[in-house]
This record gives structure tokens, C-alpha cells and sequence, in this order.
């Protein structure tokens, strides 16, 4: 039987802990990258272009794919370390990480012949990181001792905050 006091616990909804909001919008942010990529295949020329070693006026070469495979990994990785670094490197790492995924974002629709499929793209991704870097910011730096990731008001039951 649901009570007042029940319901109106459950319309404030879960307290998560800024780690998985964290780890969220990374797994959130690659699915868009590689969505973006997928869907840029189906501009035309793009496929004609891959199949002769070219990408972005770029050769094919395994320095580019090196390069590209690097460029992914970081937020990819972003995702598993922002539940397991402790707090203070978790916050710093994703501040750092974020603000240099704006310029990769933003730097990816420059000069996009389709100017609002890649706008749109970007101004996504931008949002994203920037939920990113608020979370990160504003993650107060008061920590439990038992979890040193987590902060102390994410460790007490909801209904005594």
C-alpha cells in the first residue's frame, strides 16, 4: 500500500551518484559518435572515397586507423573510469576529457557539406559534454570514508536529506 510520504519519495526518483551520471553520458556520447559516423556513410561519395583509401581528403593508412582508433578510446574508457577513480581524479579526468572532446566535436562539423546533419551532430555531443562537465564541476568534494567515491550526501537513505 502506497502512503503519502511513500509517494511523494517516489516522485523525487532515485538520488544516483554522480559517477553513473557520469558514466552514462560517455556511453551515451560514444553510441551518438558512432551513430553520426554510421550515418555518414550514406552521404554520397563517402563510400566511393573509403573504397579508394581515402577519408576526410585523409589516406587510409594504419596511422590514420591508429590515430582514429586513439581518438575513440579515450571516451570509451571514460566510461569504466568514471565509476572507479576516486573522487578527486574522477572529477579532474572528466573536466579535463570533456573540454577536449568539445574541440573534437565541434572541429568534426566544421566545414561539413551537410551543414545540419553535422550541426546537429555536434550540438548534441557539445549538450552531452556539457552535461559532463557540469557534473563534473559541481561534484561536491566532501567524500564518504567507506567509499571514497562517493559523496556523503549520496550515502544517506533518501528520505533523511
Amino acid at each position: 500500500m502506497q502512503t503519502k510520504g511513500n509517494r511523494a519519495a517516489a516522485s523525487e526518483g532515485i538520488k544516483m551518484p554522480v559517477q553513473i551520471k557520469l558514466a552514462s553520458l560517455w556511453a551515451s556520447f560514444m553510441i551518438l559518435y558512432a551513430y553520426v559516423d554510421i550515418l555518414g556513410f550514406y552521404k554520397p561519395g563517402v563510400i566511393d572515397d573509403i573504397l579508394v583509401g581515402r577519408v576526410w581528403e585523409l589516406d587510409i593508412t594504419q596511422t590514420w586507423a591508429v590515430g582514429a582508433l586513439a581518438l575513440m578510446a579515450i571516451p570509451i574508457s571514460m566510461v569504466f573510469l568514471s565509476v572507479t577513480l576516486p573522487a578527486r581524479a574522477n572529477r579532474t579526468t572528466n573536466i579535463v576529457v570533456a573540454s577536449l572532446y568539445l574541440v573534437v566535436s565541434v572541429s568534426n562539423a566544421v566545414g561539413e557539406s551537410w551543414a545540419y546533419y553535422f550541426a546537429l551532430a555536434a550540438g548534441l555531443e557539445v549538450a552531452m559534454l556539457a552535461l559532463v562537465l557540469r557534473y563534473a564541476w559541481t561534484w561536491r568534494r566532501s567524500t564518504s570514508p567507506e567509499n571514497p567515491g562517493l559523496s556523503a550526501e549520496r550515502m544517506q537513505p533518501v528520505g533523511r536529506r
